[in-house]
């Protein structure tokens, strides 16, 4: 699967000239039309892999409004994969748009309840669910796994590791694990968590142990942009995606990238970058996630 380039542009936000730093966006929200950004990067080697094994069958865990079970549902449609997704908690009718979006192109959604979803990678809920749907390729929810990782440091290339610090939001933690190993060791990377997980450090650093890779300590996650916890929204975020969108022509969305780029401004407020900073932010796609909201 060969990605496409995407662009880094300049956004001259008064509060960084004012403070002599410069900010970046890189749009991987333009990598793909429907498996944009960090996901068609998390899906990309895993794709191949199941390829590779005989696979015709994709099968993944989500919550109702995932983004990542919107990706998989297009990437199967785009690249010949049944696709499987294993919602968590209850069926509601009508589907909202992700769901929906996601049967259109013929993902077979099942329910879970909250307690079983939980136990999701026990093997008693796996068992049910290789004896109900048969043969197929698992990728774990949020789509975070090895292969996962390998497709992220891709997100960068040679000539775009001149920046000094590199900014993104987290959920699973797959992405900014993509980037670290990318970046080895050099610059500063800030993860915005998109959720209230205090275990996502230890999470992250339990990626390099599990697949073996090169542990680094520039990097860490910043716990307090989740504006209530994950899907919380305000109508302080909802405004500032509005005058982004109007202002700098940047499209954001209220679940992960708004809240990443305004914890990225008021770090700059409070001078945690040092003046001739060049900051990245990268924009991790999921612009779906602005359905049903007020943009």
């Amino acid at each position: 699967m060969k990605i496409t380039s995407t662009p880094i542009t300049k956004i001259d936000y008064p509060l960084f000239d004012e403070k002599g730093i410069e900010l970046y966006v890189k749009r991987e929200d333009l990598n793909h039309p429907t498996i944009s950004g960090n996901k068609l990067r998390k899906l990309k080697y895993n794709l191949e892999e199941a390829k590779n094994q005989g696979h015709d069958t994709l099968l993944t865990f989500g919550g109702a409004y995932s983004n990542h079970i919107y990706a998989t549902a297009a990437a199967g449609k785009a690249y010949g994969f049944k696709t499987i997704g294993i919602i968590r908690g209850e069926e509601h009718l009508p589907l909202n748009p992700t769901l929906s979006f996601a049967r259109s192109k013929g993902m077979q959604i099942h329910y879970i309840d909250r307690t079983r979803y939980k136990l999701k990678n026990s093997g008693i809920v796996l068992n049910d669910l290789n004896s109900k749907f048969g043969n197929y390729y698992l990728i774990p929810e949020g789509g975070t796994n090895e292969l996962a990782i390998k497709g992220c440091t891709e997100i960068l290339s040679e000539d775009e590791l001149h920046f000094s610090h590199y900014c993104l939001s987290v959920g699973t933690g797959g992405t900014i694990a993509g980037i670290i190993q990318a970046l080895k060791g050099e610059k500063e990377i800030i993860g915005f968590s998109s959720l209230k997980a205090e275990f996502l450090e230890v999470e992250i650093n339990s990626f390099s142990r599990q697949f073996n890779l090169p542990e680094y300590d520039n990097w860490h996650v910043n716990q307090d942009y989740h504006f209530g916890g994950y899907a919380k929204v305000t109508e302080e975020l909802i405004e500032f995606i509005r005058e982004m969108e109007s202002q700098y022509e940047l499209p954001l969305e209220p679940i992960y990238t708004a809240k990443a780029l305004l914890g990225i401004i008021d770090l700059a407020k409070s001078d945690e970058f040092k003046r001739g900073s060049k900051v990245l932010f990268i924009h991790t796609g999921g612009l779906q996630g602005r359905v049903g909201f007020d943009l």
